[in-house]
């Protein structure tokens, strides 16, 4: 009721979760039937929307910290700038931890400790950088994002190596089918974080892509992998990259992307009309870090 849902939709909600029972069947054997008291229809449609409304009150419990967060299922992350010199943020950041371990606890779910990571990005003088896996995303306190590179370039590699044991078996569009499913899907995946990388980390997965077209059309390493690349229509790494960022600046200026996203943009004002005036240019806010700027 507290979210808006009530009358008719409200009695249908009730009446789809409660009244369940739940029993465990190994082969013809069944246990007996026992009430289920809380928790979703696993497997439902309804599942994810109805778990994302059972965690809503995390999000009033997290804004009593004054700390912003994101929630992804059942993946939560929380985060605040720090002040160099000082613990007040640091200290804010356990307290929220412990409120949401205690909320957790207390409505039948549990923090796995041994996934709960924290990083702080920032300048570093130590060769071995901190990492955290963000959505699948290894990422480092420097943001270079090579631990990140190794991996999707390992995966890859070893994907590629299996389609090419397979790949007499396959028909052409079958083989293709199976390398963008496994292999430009990784190299895709939240490819905008690589901007701004080395040139040497966006050569490498460069050479998955060209791999992949090499495998597919039988192309030998000896040839120019350039036109092979033009005649399949696969753009290559770098350009894929500045293409998923403009694509999010264009959904984020015309209203198509979450708010957190838009806010972030300012369009370039002119104090007169000019040529430039209906070109959507942006104003690029001032950064002391050359790289992160």
């Amino acid at each position: 009721n507290h979210i808006g849902i009530r009358g008719a939709a409200l009695d249908w909600f009730k009446s789809y979760l409660t009244g369940r029972n739940f029993s465990v069947k190994i082969g013809e054997a069944s246990s007996s039937v026992a009430p289920l008291s809380c928790g979703v229809p696993q497997g439902s449609i309804l599942g994810p929307a109805l778990f994302s409304l059972y965690l809503l009150p995390l999000g009033s419990i997290i804004a009593r910290h004054d700390v912003s967060f994101h929630c992804y299922a059942d993946d939560l992350q929380i985060y605040l700038p720090l002040t160099p010199g000082k613990n007040t943020s640091q200290n804010v950041l356990t307290e929220c931890i412990q409120d949401v371990k205690q909320w957790l606890s207390q409505n039948f779910l549990y923090l796995n400790e041994s996934k709960t990571e924290s990083i702080v990005f920032g300048d570093t003088s130590t060769a071995d950088s901190t990492t955290v896996r963000n959505l699948g995303v290894i990422f480092d306190s420097c943001f270079k994002f090579d631990k990140q590179i190794d991996n999707v370039v390992k995966m890859s590699f070893y994907h590629l190596r299996l389609l090419a044991k397979a790949k007499l078996s396959l028909s052409r569009r079958d083989l293709e089918t199976a390398i963008h499913a496994m292999i430009t899907s990784r190299i895709d995946y939240c490819n905008s974080l690589y901007f701004g990388v080395t040139q040497r980390s966006l050569n490498r997965l460069q050479l998955v892509q060209n791999a992949a077209a090499r495998l597919l059309t039988g192309t030998s390493r000896r040839e120019h992998i350039t036109p092979v690349l033009k005649s399949l229509h696969w753009l290559p790494v770098h350009f894929r990259i500045q293409f998923k960022l403009l694509l999010f600046f264009f959904k984020a200026l015309h209203g198509l992307a979450p708010v957190y996203l838009t806010e972030l943009l300012n369009v370039r004002s002119h104090s007169r009309v000019l040529r430039s005036t209906n070109q959507y240019l942006l104003e690029v806010p001032r950064s002391r870090q050359k790289r992160w700027g």
